[in-house]
């Protein structure tokens, strides 16, 4: 790809990759028929849905990011007689770890190489808290990691956990899984994170309260599930962050991406781009599946200003940490990233593939044990990035590309399809074919 002169025009936000896992999970907990559209179309979904169909769900899926499932109900779960496939998702082996411990059904949970490397113990531990038979695979420094391995068993016992990080991953699992367990399951974290997991049990009739202080709370074991018929999946605000930032930064850029997740848990990066003067206009469009949308218009900055981001606001924007550290290169000033560690244990080690990345790129970054501090504004110029098997490196990456000097040639930048199919096609035609799609960018490493 090479510097864009532009970059203009519409685009809806692909729906959303969190909603999407958690309307399929429900769905297939409930006992109604239930037709999901606009799920996120990308590669993690589709591994949530195929883990379903193995635990006993009946889902279709359409070509037109749709599916119609029909549940087993809480009580008829199966056991799968082979592991099951994670993929490249955390989310879903996160998720699933909740739901095969709660229900007692036992089975394997397992992934890719990547997944294998990502960290488990903090979900297990709180887990065989509330007793279930869980163990994993061991991992670096002590920790455990894929495959997983759950027992059939006991009811599980809920019980009050703390979180020392705040997780949206864990808390869900923690929730799922207190939907069998007897009692009352109560999660507290450092700092709110995202919120599908409550607004969706809730819409899905499940015992669910938000405490003061945001806790969340829920009583069990629940008696039933129950789905509605139709579920729309918003845009997916994350996806939507790169379109944005590519606005902000191209000469004359001006993009407006319609039917975004606007929930207040998700939309930190838009409010630190405000922070740092970007132009942002947000039209409210009608609700979907309990969440907020509205359509983002944004245009080109003509002086970012630098920001420093505390550990507090980082849940609210964990995954867009990447590209706002690409924007932080063109920010006048010392931009400086703290409280992210948790980014170090994602596909990649997002902190280190960013620093190491951006510097070959021209960028002043100094890489810090918990985030990133970034001088500004830098005048980029094209490198070989190494997308490091991980989706928003590629498409971070990509993004600077637009505005650097040079050709710029991603290695691995076919992992953007975990989250954002078409997302380089959707770049080109909003940059006047400032990128193209060669083979070496398909294929690291083998050309």
């Amino acid at each position: 790809m090479v510097r864009a002169g532009r970059f203009s025009g519409t685009a809806d936000a692909p729906g959303d990759k969190s909603i999407s896992h958690r309307a399929l999970i429900l769905a297939s907990l409930a006992t109604e028929r239930c037709t999901v559209s606009h799920l996120a179309p990308g590669a993690d979904v589709r591994s949530t849905a195929a883990c379903l169909k193995s635990l006993g769900a009946q889902i279709e899926m359409d070509a037109a990011s749709g599916a119609v499932v029909t549940g087993c109900g809480l009580t008829r779960l199966q056991s799968p007689g082979a592991p099951l496939d994670c993929g490249n998702s955390g989310t879903t082996i996160r998720l699933l770890s909740g739901v095969i411990a709660g229900s007692a059904v036992g089975g394997v949970l397992d992934g890719d190489e990547s997944l294998r490397r990502r960290p488990m113990k903090r979900v297990l531990e709180p887990l065989r808290a509330m007793g279930a038979k869980a163990q994993g695979s061991r991992g670096k420094g002590g920790d455990e990691t894929a495959p997983l391995q759950f027992e059939p068993g006991k009811p599980l016992a809920g019980r009050s956990h703390e979180l020392a990080v705040a997780s949206a991953q864990v808390k869900s699992a923690l929730l799922l899984a207190g939907l069998w367990a007897g009692g009352r399951t109560t999660v507290r974290e450092p700092h709110r994170s995202r919120d599908h997991s409550e607004r969706m049990l809730k819409a899905f009739g499940a015992p669910v309260q938000v405490l003061e202080g945001g806790a969340v709370s829920i009583a069990g074991p629940t008696a039933a599930l129950h789905a509605p018929a139709q579920l729309h999946v918003p845009g997916d605000a994350s996806s939507a962050a790169f379109l944005v930032a590519a606005a902000l930064m191209t000469p004359g850029g001006e993009v407006e991406v319609r039917g975004v997740n606007v929930n207040p848990t998700r939309i930190g990066f838009f409010k630190v781009l405000q922070r740092m003067g970007a132009i942002l206009e947000l039209t409210p469009e009608p609700d979907s599946a309990g969440e907020p949308v509205a359509a983002i218009k944004a245009r080109e900055a003509s002086a970012l200003l630098s920001t420093e981001l505390a550990s507090a606001e980082i849940p609210s924007l964990i995954d867009e940490v990447p590209i706002l550290s690409v924007l932080a290169t063109q920010a006048r000033g010392l931009t400086t990233i703290r409280g992210a560690a948790e980014l170090r244990f994602k596909e990649s080690d997002r902190i280190a593939q960013m620093a190491r990345g951006l510097t070959a790129m021209g960028a002043e970054v100094e890489e810090l044990d918990d985030g990133l501090r970034i001088r500004g504004p830098s005048r980029l110029h094209g490198a070989r990035i190494d997308a490091a098997s991980d989706h928003r490196i590629a498409m971070s990456f990509a993004v600077a590309g637009l505005i650097a000097e040079g050709e710029t040639f991603i290695h691995g930048a076919e992992w953007a399809d975990i989250s954002f199919p078409g997302f380089f096609q959707l770049l080109s035609r909003l940059s006047g074919g400032a990128v193209s799609v060669s083979g070496e960018q398909r294929r690291p490493g083998r050309a």
